[in-house]
This record gives structure tokens, sequence and C-alpha cells, in this order.
């Protein structure tokens, strides 16, 4: 991936408006991030009201590479500091006890908070700049709640710009995000009674994480604290998407297209036989991280190719592959009930 160029004087303006309170988006390595002072309530508030998210649904804080990681938290337990030497700065943000100097609002009233240092150097650059590398800014996805995550500045434009009155002061473009999903996100904050547990699976994975820790990384229980991007309707385009088992794909685009349906298709698979006229399609690799790369895009992509269901092939089922199926399993929430009500 070719290095973005870094625009000082944009991060000094993009720090300065953070520093107001005003709100401004940003790449990660992830996906871009609308960004606010984590330590200013109000303009936290303002990022829930952009996204028009939920208030109890927190947000994750990031940090420059230097930062003191104690000042955000009651303790920084041995866990949380082999996986930082291990992983940060990189995809994978850390749930822990939450100190109580920090706002409530960045971790939607829980004692926790989430905290990650980022890999994309436009995003370190404007963590070094403001408030001198020493403050943190909340950034979820910088898009509206629950659509299809941003992976480019355009992608943010597309989102806030439709009627030229945008909540965000800037954005700072640094390329296509090279991990193209959300971080793995891994509970520390009952470390003793319940050790690590998997919030959210991404780019790194639960197996990696077990091995620098020792131990098994748990699946996540009930009383397990809010996470972002962790409801079963997430990341989800406007046009309904339709999960597809690669058997039954050609049979299945073939019976919709014969009942009227225009299809948009996003597969792995070299198919020759047995396809329909498709409105739109969009070849992924067979590769689980270079289709990580590109899925948002492609759904985007598909959902302005004026189809009535985006139908994608299931990608294989394997560890490699679980933080895509995560997201797209969220994005088919109600996958299988439009399929039963087609099949009747």
């Amino acid at each position: 991936m070719k290095a973005p160029v870094i625009d000082l004087q944009a991060i000094r303006l993009a720090a300065r408006k953070l520093e107001a309170g005003a709100l401004v988006a940003f790449p990660t390595e992830t996906v871009y991030g609308l960004g606010a002072d984590a330590e200013n309530p109000a303009a936290v508030a303002s990022i829930y009201a952009a996204k028009g998210r939920p208030s109890n649904h927190p947000v994750i804080v990031h940090v420059a590479p230097e930062a003191d990681i104690a000042y955000w938290v009651e303790s920084v337990p041995p866990q949380a500091q082999a996986l930082i030497a291990a992983f940060w700065p990189g995809p994978l943000t850390l749930i822990l006890p939450r100190a109580a100097h920090i706002p409530d609002q960045v971790s939607g009233g829980q004692s926790s908070v989430g905290l990650r240092c980022p890999s994309h150097p436009v995003a370190q650059a404007l963590l070094r700049e403001f408030k001198g590398g020493k403050g943190g800014i909340a950034g979820p996805s910088a898009n509206k709640f629950g659509h299809v995550s941003p992976t480019t500045a355009q992608h943010v434009r597309d989102e806030f710009d439709t009627e030229g009155d945008s909540p965000i002061a800037c954005i700072l473009d640094g390329g296509q995000s090279e991990v193209g999903i959300e971080s793995t996100i891994i509970d520390l904050s009952r470390i003793a009674s319940h050790g690590p547990v998997l919030l959210r699976p991404g780019h790194i994975s639960a197996a990696q994480i077990g091995a620098v820790l020792g131990v098994a990384v748990q699946a996540a229980d009930a009383a397990a604290p809010r996470a972002s991007g962790t409801l079963e309707s997430h990341y989800a385009p406007r046009t309904p998407v339709l999960l597809v088992a690669s058997a039954q794909l050609a049979g299945t685009l073939q019976q919709m297209h014969q009942a009227g349906q225009s299809l948009a298709l996003i597969s792995y698979s070299a198919l020759t036989t047995g396809m329909p006229s498709l409105a739109a399609q969009f070849p992924m690799a067979a590769e689980a991280q270079a289709y990580a790369h590109d899925l948002y895009a492609a759904l985007r992509n598909m959902d302005h190719a004026a189809a009535d269901l985006i139908v994608v092939e299931t990608p294989p089922s394997s560890q490699a592959w679980q933080g895509v199926n995560d997201r797209l399993r969220r994005a088919a929430h109600d996958s299988s009930a439009v399929l039963a009500g087609f099949k009747k």
C-alpha cells in the first residue's frame, strides 16, 4: 500500500478544530473515524447526534503511540500490556475499567472504556498534534448509525454531505483504509473472573490473542460490556442483503431473476454457468484479508446499482474469515426471513 501524504497544515487545522469541540473525520487502517475530543462531553454528544447513534452505545477512544494508557483506566493489567506490546499500533481495541475522571459519554454510561492506538500515519499525526499528544479522540466509524462503514474520504462525504450541510468541520484524506473492517475488540475489564473475552472479531484473530496471553479467548457472555458494532443488525446498506451458499448460488439467482427480482452480486468464485443477467457484479478476492479490504466498498458500490437485492456468496467459515463473516451476518440480519418469504 502506498504511504499517504501527510499534510501537516491540514493536520494542525484538524487538531485545532477538535480542541475547539468540533467533529473531524480521519482515516485509520480499519475504517474512517468520526472524531471528537474524548474528554469533552458536549463534543462526544455531537458524535451521537450526527450519527443518530443511541447514547448507550459506546465509542472507542483513539490514543497516540506514546500515550499514557494509565491516564484513561483504573489500572493496566499485565494482559493488556502484553497485547499492547504485540499488536499496537494496530487494529485491536482493549476494554478496560474506566478511570473516574474520564467522562462516561464515551462508554455509553458503562464503567469501562475502549482504547485503541491506530497504525495509520495520518491518524497518528493527528493524535500527536491534538493536545500535544496527550488527548484522546473518540472515534466511531464516520457513517450514520448501522450503515456501511466508510473506507475512503469520499465515502464520508457521501454519507454526510448529501445536502451540503455536514456536521463535520473537516475530513482528512488518507487514502483507502488498508484493513477495511473495524478493529477486534477484547474485553479485559473482567479479566480476573472471566479472562479475555472477544466482543467483536476483526483482523487480529482470537487465536493470535490467545497465543500472546497463553489462555483461550472466551466468547461474549450476557454480562459482557456493550461494544461498538455488536448489534444484530449493523454495517448494512440500504438495499437488502442476502447471504447464499456457493453451492446454491447459481440456482437461487436464477429463481430470483425469474421472479422478477433485479439482483446485484458480490462473489469470490469464478462462476460462469447458470448466471442470470445482473444489475451489477462485484468480484471479490478468495483470500480473507484482501476480501475484507474491499468489503465495504463492494457493499456501497452495489447499493448504488438500483437492484432489489444484493446477493452475497457466503465466504468460507474458517477462522481467517471470522471478521468478514461477522460483518456480513449483521449486514444481512434478516437474510433468512427474506429468503423464506421468497421461497413461499
